[in-house]
């Protein structure tokens, strides 16, 4: 089975290196950006299975940054990563698309469980069904 691809797309070094390593070490194979423009060209190059997106970048902002992925490949999952408490971005995020958001400083495990719901079994994983 081919290993699933995420993108990770942070204008901050610190972060991305941080997620690549945990991803990879999941068994994901990873790509990363620090900008849009990059991140379009990969989605489009080597479309990912999961984009983890922050919202603020310089240049292209988060939001249409998503626009842009969703209007290559609306099946590709976006979770969205802000270190500001902004309901109105985060909203239209969703309404673009987005499954869920994580504000920053985040907790990397309950990020790695998302992702690994989204990518390993999405609504019906097998392991809370077991037993029931």
């Amino acid at each position: 089975m081919e290993k699933k691809k995420v993108l990770i797309v942070d204008d901050q070094n610190g972060i991305r290196v941080l997620l690549v390593e945990v991803f990879s070490s999941e068994g994901y194979h990873t790509f990363q950006a620090s900008n849009g423009k990059l991140a379009l060209e990969i989605v489009t190059k080597e479309p990912p299975d999961l984009v983890l997106l922050d919202m603020k970048i310089p240049g292209m902002d988060g939001l249409e940054i998503l626009k842009h992925i969703k209007a290559i490949n609306r099946e590709i999952k976006v979770i969205m990563m802000t270190a500001y408490g902004e309901l109105d971005m985060i909203k239209e995020a969703t309404d673009l698309g987005a499954l869920m958001h994580f504000t920053k400083p985040f907790d990397i495990d309950e990020m790695r469980v998302a992702v690994n719901m989204q990518l390993r079994g999405g609504e019906s994983n097998n392991i809370y069904a077991m037993g029931s």
